[in-house]
């Protein structure tokens, strides 16, 4: 019998011309942070919420677009915050939603290397995708895109 969920870790090296300050308030400012997660590529988040705290909650909810196999279709995140050390490191554990649906569980790491031109961010996700889901390589898309997206908010 072959196993119907799919494990996978991939890591994503980032570099910004930026301390990591800059990077971690973009992290975890409310008003920042939504302008490159939530609030992207056209799409504006129904629900927004951030308690960035160690056991506080970010939950963000959206419709997908006209564009999408799914158009209409609720996809919500919620992410329980494990570990916060400033300007050093973010660890949160996520469930993706898609309708009523779970496709995706995951452990999320970023962190904040400090170097001679700006930060290296390092993002470790490890996730658990079940059947339905949007699968590993699509989700590190995912990610390299809201990376790209945090780059241009910081820029302009």
């Amino acid at each position: 019998m072959e196993p119907i969920t799919t494990h996978n870790t991939f890591v994503i090296d980032h570099h910004y011309p930026y301390p990591p300050a800059t990077l971690f308030a973009a992290f975890s400012e409310p008003a920042r942070k939504r302008r490159w997660f939530a609030d992207r590529d056209g799409q504006h988040a129904e629900q927004f919420e951030l308690d960035f705290r160690v056991g506080g909650i970010e939950r963000v909810l959206y419709r997908m677009g006209p564009e999408t196999p799914f158009p209409g279709v609720a996809i919500s995140t919620v992410a329980t915050y494990q570990d916060i050390v400033p300007n050093q490191r973010v660890v949160f554990a996520q469930t993706m939603t898609l309708g009523d649906r779970h496709i995706t569980s995951a452990l999320v790491t970023f962190e904040f290397l400090p170097n001679a031109a700006g930060t290296d961010l390092i993002c470790t996700h490890q996730g658990a995708f079940y059947e339905g889901s949007d699968g590993p390589k699509m989700r590190e898309g995912g990610w390299r895109r809201l990376l790209d997206l945090l780059e241009k908010s910081l820029a302009g």
